[in-house]
């Protein structure tokens, strides 16, 4: 199928470009979406007489994506999850998630404008890039912690795995203060007989 199309598509070409595309995608995604035309006689007329008009909303569509990636770019969230003693999330954080920490924190992002290349499955902090426009794609952070005092925690450089290695060896220490303080105790008793 030969289709125009109305808006840059990543890996397929810009704006008024006559592409092939296979059947299913140019029927199923890019022509519900608007993001392109059948090239038909017709439509390609058509496209023609309104291209300045669609250039205008683009350029201006961009400008305020750029005006709004500034902002947004490098920007950290957090997202609270229960989650096990190793770090394993019972569940995951998905591009909704993601996206609704934006919009909390006062951003408007789409869950389609995110793009996750795995769900998050474990605490710490994961890059997540999110596509604004199709030529302003910008980076955010994700935060995932069980609670906000482990996120300033994770924020600070530590991971979960340092935090209970050193929890772990606290407990190890005072265990051993403890046997030590029992064995002087005993050894007490022994030298009074």
């Amino acid at each position: 199928m030969q289709v125009i199309l109305l808006q840059r598509v990543a890996k397929l070409g810009q704006m008024g470009d006559v592409v092939n595309v296979k059947d299913g995608y140019g029927r199923n995604y890019l022509l519900p979406q608007g993001k392109a035309l059948r090239a038909s006689e017709a439509n390609i007329k058509s496209f023609e007489a309104k291209k300045a008009q669609l250039e205008a909303n683009n350029l201006e569509t961009k400008k305020e994506a750029e005006a709004v990636g500034t902002k947004l770019d490098g920007q950290v969230f957090i997202v609270i999850r229960s989650a096990s003693d190793a770090g394993a999330l019972y569940g995951s954080v998905t591009a909704r998630d993601a996206a609704d920490a934006a919009t909390a924190s006062g951003f408007t992002v789409n869950r389609n404008q995110v793009v996750l290349d795995k769900p998050i499955k474990e605490l710490g902090l994961h890059s997540v890039t999110v596509t604004l426009h199709p030529e302003v794609v910008v980076k955010i952070k994700m935060n995932v912690a069980r609670s906000v005092e482990e996120a300033e925690l994770q924020a600070s450089g530590k991971s979960i795995q340092e935090l209970a290695a050193e929890a772990e060896a606290a407990a190890d220490f005072e265990i051993a203060e403890l046997f030590d303080e029992m064995g002087a105790a005993a050894g007490d008793e022994e030298l009074s007989r």
